[in-house]
């Protein structure tokens, strides 16, 4: 695509021009309040976006925010599935402390949001496409699997992962949805923010690459469809897709082998397959980054993006048959580990900062760009000091900011509350009460693909991550809280639904596996309800 390759040259010659990054923060106070755009995809895996995982698909506009931006090698999502990750996202608050416990259970509609205060403090504001911080997209299956996760039985709650490609070769608006919305998101800039004579906040969500419904089986039997076009696959390099290593079924940890099994990918699945679902994968990060690039294009055009500060982050990343699994829903790196990208006015260029960092650091950040005093609440920090501080500032940021990030999990396709605690060196994944299943831990460094768990080989290390983590959120507590609330919820649910229940729940997404022997699963249901929390969850 020339003219795409042109038109990055002549944005990356007017970044040149911008003034110099690095700014101290007086002289930033002292200009004006640049404006914000932040992208936030669903589904992208942050370790596309640097060595060596760049290399599998060409991302343009991405390399090009590394090039003249900063780039966070270790950056996370709070929770690894859509609205409590965006949950966290808007309120600066760990997803225990919103209560966002699952796809449709996020923050209250007047929750007082960056994007609110930014606009108190005099910002016109604009967003378009995906939100998803209040409730998500769901359906009765969803809501059900999360609630009975803990039930004594294996069920499959989605349908096994396929590719689709369209043969046209010239398609490259695979996802209308998501064009549209950033045609609106262009058209705002051209029409109304360029008239602005106060600064501006813009939000774009993308539901790219996340993949599609399975129209085959309709949506109730999950969104399991990687889908692209030739136009997009050519981006992918097919030499360096990596085929996954994964563990036997009889050695996974117990609850990996419960998230395959639902996920419907406990069965054979071939190279071509593994591979393939990759590519496609691949090539809906390529149709993902054309999005972003469309709107850095524009705001060069309006000649704003020298004035203008730009953030591309997602709320999570996607498994792509790593560790015999698609979609979230995990603590493995391809699941939690999510880009973020800020280019702009005082933003040093070509920077990497190796910091943990997690997306309640956005909430802080957005304020921090416009000057606003930060709230004294927030679980994050702003991302600005590592971004665009002079170095001799480096030790006193890192004292500041804690060298650690918290990832929770509590929704469905997961049979236990899982709590991840990541530092430069280890990542400390602990379950439910923290007796009754046991942890992971994983040196990353001589690990990257995380199929040791050292846990056990070093009790010492697990004991201190184990306390620290224990220190940061009472875990064993918080647990028993969803666990109360999924019962709570599908009782008012069974209620509901009064004599249709045995119907209802027996042709939701499990049909095929419920059917061959509905009283079993009812029975667990009902020994499930009976059981009250053991004492150790309080």
């Amino acid at each position: 695509m020339p003219m795409l390759l042109l038109w990055v040259s002549v944005v990356a010659a007017s970044a040149l021009a911008a003034p110099a990054p690095g700014t101290d923060r007086q002289r930033r106070r002292a200009a004006p309040a640049p404006n914000v755009v932040l992208v936030v995809s669903d589904s992208f895996d942050g370790r596309l976006t640097f060595h060596p995982g760049s290399q599998v698909v060409k991302l343009p506009f991405i390399n090009f925010m590394k090039t003249y931006g900063t780039s966070f090698l270790n950056a996370y999502t709070n929770s690894p599935i859509c609205c409590p990750s965006r949950a966290a996202m808007w309120s600066g608050l760990f997803t225990h402390l919103t209560e966002s416990w699952n796809n449709f259970k996020g923050l209250d509609p007047n929750y007082t949001t960056w994007m609110d205060v930014m606009e108190e403090h005099g910002y016109e504001t604009q967003k378009f496409g995906k939100l998803d911080y209040t409730s998500g997209h769901h359906s009765i299956s969803n809501r059900v699997e999360a609630w009975t996760r803990d039930v004594a039985f294996l069920l499959r709650q989605e349908g096994r992962p396929v590719v689709n490609l369209i043969p046209n070769k010239a398609k490259e608006r695979v996802m209308e949805a998501d064009w549209r919305n950033t045609d609106r998101a262009i058209n705002w800039l051209r029409k109304e923010a360029i008239n602005y004579t106060k600064p501006f906040v813009l939000y774009l969500g993308l539901n790219l690459p996340h993949p599609y419904p399975s129209p085959s089986s309709g949506e109730n039997f999950g969104s399991s469809t990687f889908h692209t076009s030739l136009f997009w696959l050519k981006k992918v390099s097919h030499d360096a897709i990596k085929i996954p290593k994964w563990l036997p079924l009889s050695e996974m940890h117990p609850v990996d082998y419960y998230s395959s099994y639902t996920k419907n990918c406990t069965g054979k699945f071939t190279d071509k397959e593994i591979k393939n679902i990759r590519a496609f994968y691949y090539a809906m990060c390529a149709e993902t980054d054309a999005m972003l690039g469309e709107i850095i294009l524009t705001l060069h055009q309006l000649d704003l993006l020298q004035k203008t500060i730009v953030i591309y982050t997602s709320d999570h990343g996607e498994l792509a048959m790593e560790h015999r699994q698609f979609y979230k829903m995990s603590m493995y790196e391809a699941s939690a580990h999510v880009p973020l990208l800020i280019m702009g006015p005082g933003i040093k260029a070509n920077q990497q900062v190796s910091n943990v960092v997690s997306l309640v650091d956005i909430y802080p950040t957005m304020l921090d760009i416009a000057g606003i005093p930060l709230p004294q609440n927030l679980s994050g920090y702003s991302l600005l000091p590592l971004s665009s501080e002079p170095s001799k500032n480096k030790r006193k940021v890192k004292n500041l900011r804690p060298p650690w990030i918290l990832s929770e999990y509590h929704g469905c396709n997961v049979n236990a509350s899982t709590y991840m605690l990541r530092t430069n060196q280890w990542k400390y994944i602990a379950y439910s009460d923290g007796v009754s299943v046991l942890p992971q831990l994983f040196d990353l460094s001589l690990d990257p693909e995380e199929l040791n768990n050292i846990a056990a080989k070093f009790p010492e290390i697990t004991y201190s991550l184990d306390q620290k983590l224990r220190s940061i959120i009472n875990y064993p507590k918080v647990s028993a809280s969803v666990h109360r609330y999924n019962k709570e919820q599908f009782i008012m649910w069974k209620q509901s639904i009064g004599q249709n229940y045995s119907n209802v729940i027996a042709n939701l997404r499990w049909h095929q596996e419920w059917l061959k022997n509905p009283e079993k699963y009812e029975n667990a249901i009902n020994q499930w309800l009976k059981t009250h929390i053991a004492s150790q969850f309080e």
